[in-house]
């Protein structure tokens, strides 16, 4: 029992020997903060259940090898030789979605950093013309009790997307955006994308989701519209034509219940001021808080 002790001792004492402090707990939290990222990206998506699956067959295996099941030993071996293999096939839009995300992550928000304050300037005026035209055209859409699926393109270019509509290139009005989605309307059947706070293109096929959490009483309009927020960082409109309930798609997420202000407020928050934090206000001498300010009134 004292060898057994005397064993864990001395191995402690050789790992603290050897620990290089900053390299190893370095590695250490980089490959925590990966298993993190990857179990927080697929939490409540289908790649959960999948990998459940996964681990079924591991204890499955572990059975086989314990009673000497040869046959289903050998069938699983096979399966486990070409996981990496059956595992990008099997999670190809999960890892799509993060190859983008880590593409995009953390350099959409700086995007108008290096402006002068005119080119500012500009760039709010412009994103505040088109929110309020589309929220403008979304009320008149709730009014008539008709769908509508707008899109607002972020740092995920939908080049392929807007391909599958019509590109229109106008300046955002509200009447525009009512018109497109007016039920005999030629472009109503499909998305609208946002584009540089222009309406870019309409009629556009987006990819549906399938998340299976999505209620069931949702229809197409909805599983779009959360499905573009999953393949990209675009930020979605969605108007149910049943029910005229206004709700946003960003993240893969859907958040209902919106009015034409609080839907303004939003999407000013996550496409306008989002660009703009506090210590790059500091940095740049407060030139971004008084933009803020002076286009909140």
């Amino acid at each position: 029992m004292m060898e057994f002790f005397s064993q864990i001792f001395n191995n402690v004492l050789n790992f603290i020997k050897n620990y290089q402090w900053f390299t190893d707990t370095l590695d250490i939290f980089l490959v925590a903060f990966t298993i993190y990222w990857l179990f927080k990206l697929i939490r409540d998506s289908r790649a959960e259940q999948l990998l459940k699956g996964f681990a079924l067959l591991g204890l499955a295996y572990g059975i086989a090898y314990l009673f000497g099941l040869t046959a289903i030993k050998y069938l699983l071996q096979i399966l486990f030789d070409n996981a990496l293999i059956v595992l990008v096939v099997i999670f190809q839009p999960e890892l799509r979605r993060a190859l983008e995300q880590v593409g995009h992550s953390g350099f959409g928000r700086f995007r108008i950093l290096g402006m002068n304050e005119e080119d500012t300037q500009e760039y709010i005026t412009k994103w505040k013309t088109a929110i309020a035209a589309v929220c403008a055209g979304v009320d008149m859409v709730k009014r008539e009790k008709m769908g509508a699926l707008i899109v607002f393109e972020q740092g995920t270019r939908l080049g392929e997307i807007a391909k599958s509509g019509t590109e229109l290139n106008a300046d955002p009005t509200g009447e525009l955006i009512a018109n497109i989605f007016f039920n005999k309307a030629p472009l109503h059947d499909g998305a609208t994308i946002i584009r540089d706070g222009k309406v870019y293109a309409a009629g556009c096929i987006l990819p549906l989701s399938d998340n299976v959490s999505i209620s069931r009483s949702l229809g197409t309009r909805h599983r779009a519209g959360v499905g573009m927020s999953e393949n990209s960082d675009a930020i979605v409109v969605i108007v149910s034509e049943e029910t005229g309930t206004i709700s946003l798609a960003k993240g893969g997420e859907l958040i209902r219940d919106f009015t034409p202000e609080s839907l303004r407020i939003e999407l000013e928050n996550d496409i306008v001021w989002s660009n703009v934090k506090s210590d790059n206000e500091k940095e740049d001498g407060g030139r971004f808080t008084w933009f803020r300010r002076w286009f909140s009134k």
